[in-house]
């Protein structure tokens, strides 16, 4: 491609674990092998996607990983006099601060934007009211928020505005890029490992629901524990997190939690349960269409990227409120009918890998030729 004669880095807020974010990095590093990774933090002991790649930190990686949530003043500050001048192409991956890197005049900036900064826009009531911070830091992260909220905005709007190409990972996010950073985006859905999760053999016997991810406050995992707690109903909670105790609390012997599920085993348990609970808004939401590649259908909050993946009574349901009664009511129109598990997995196919870096070269290319004409 075009491209490959230019000079390139790649540019992300940090690589310090496993998901959709470092999933998108991963496969710009599998189209640009050559070009070096710009980062605030690595930690090579959460991720090792990345141990061949030339990583490249900021000061802040001599800081405690664990004060990741206390540093936005400082990644603004750190990406913001990173020295890309030898670059022609500089493409970053953010849903934070590294969009606002500077390049060369004559070069071309892409941004594959995850989200607006979501404690600065979209959820700050809910980081005010619970940071999620350990060690009895919350009063102190919410004074932080408080003080800094107005001009970190102010600059993450500036940041914004540096990139000459913004590219959404959902329609959501780009009406959201749309409402917060006045620009105009164009949607590439980011790369789902669709090989690996395909469904090849359909289980016979699937029973019970899951959910999986990070256990926060926003990600709703209590609304499926006491959804299936009312209706009697196995359920597979996979992953950890803060909320983790509390959930455990809540939930009845129907609930099983998992937190230590490696790529293979939780392609086993997408394929035997009857559905994958999504009960928040997500500004894509990677895991539910997981899920669909490997054939089990989705019962989706209807807010947010679910509105691109999800076709209700296809390859699941919505519901409409984040209600425990709204909640049941859609399982309960799952458990009653019978869905082409083949087909659900047949048509995620367009979030694959392949497609993603298809879409990704396709871009830039035209932009490169823009630039030349």
């Amino acid at each position: 491609m075009a491209a490959k004669k230019l000079k390139v880095a790649i540019v992300c807020d940090w690589l310090l674990g496993i998901g959709g974010a470092e999933r998108v990095v991963l496969e710009m590093h599998n189209l640009f092998p050559d070009a070096p990774i710009y980062t605030s933090q690595y930690d090579k002991s959460a991720i090792d996607w990345f141990d061949e790649a030339d990583v490249r930190t900021t000061w802040l990686q001599h800081l405690p990983k664990s004060l990741k949530k206390f540093l936005p003043i400082l990644r603004a500050f750190a990406f913001a006099r990173l020295n890309l001048s030898e670059y022609d192409l500089v493409i970053s991956s953010s849903g934070a601060e590294a969009k606002g890197v500077h390049t060369r005049k004559d070069a071309i900036h892409i941004n594959y934007c995850h989200s607006p900064t979501q404690y600065y826009w979209i959820r700050t009531n809910e980081y005010l009211k619970n940071p999620g911070f350990t060690f009895g830091l919350n009063w102190l992260a919410k004074i932080g928020l408080k003080l800094f909220l107005d001009p970190l905005k102010r600059w993450d709007r500036h940041a914004a505005k540096l990139p000459d190409y913004i590219i959404a990972n959902s329609t959501h996010t780009q009406n959201m890029i749309k409402k917060y950073y006045r620009r105009d985006s164009t949607v590439i859905f980011p790369p789902v490992d669709y090989d690996r999760l395909k469904l090849k053999a359909n289980p016979p016997n699937r029973h019970g629901l899951m959910i999986a991810g990070r256990q926060t406050p926003y990600k709703r995992f209590d609304l499926a524990i006491e959804a299936c707690n009312q209706l009697k109903l196995p359920l597979i909670v996979i992953g950890t997190g803060p909320d983790h105790k509390k959930l455990e609390k809540m939930a009845d012997r129907n609930i099983t939690f998992l937190t230590n599920v490696n790529d293979n085993e939780i392609v086993n348990h997408f394929q035997s349960s009857l559905g994958f609970i999504m009960p928040n808004m997500d500004d894509f939401g990677i895991v539910a269409v997981e899920a669909l590649a490997a054939g089990t259908p989705v019962i989706a909050y209807a807010k947010g990227g679910s509105l691109d993946y999800l076709k209700d009574n296809r390859n699941g349901y919505f519901f409409e409120r984040q209600t425990v009664k709204s909640l049941t009511e859609a399982i309960e129109k799952l458990l009653k009918r019978n869905f082409n598990y083949e087909q659900i997995s047949e048509e995620a196919e367009i979030y694959s890998i392949q497609n993603f870096r298809n879409n990704i070269k396709e871009f830039i290319e035209q932009k490169i030729s823009d630039g030349e004409a």
